[in-house]
């Protein structure tokens, strides 16, 4: 008996544990920012963007960079396909 309570706390203790874990990392991530056309943003240095998929339609795209000061960003911005036929 003494045996499944010391097991049902170590695995609550454990899961309380693992709900931590998340929580550091999402804090040391900076946010996604949403580009409009009014954005004006200081990109320095462009580190990644995501590929196009090739859809005939508009999809989210990601790019990654750097401004003037060394400050890592990452800017989600809609680009059409490159599924559409030229024809």
């Amino acid at each position: 008996m003494k045996a499944l309570v010391v097991l049902a706390l170590s695995s609550l203790c454990a899961t309380a544990m693992a709900d931590e874990i998340p929580t550091d990392v999402a804090s040391k991530t900076a946010p996604v920012e949403q580009y409009t056309y009014s954005s004006h943003p200081d990109i320095q240095k462009v580190i990644s963007m995501s590929e196009t998929p090739d859809v005939c339609e508009v999809v989210p795209a990601r790019m990654v960079y750097e401004d003037s000061q060394g400050v890592r960003h990452t800017m989600e911005y809609r680009v059409m396909g490159n599924g559409c036929s030229h024809g």
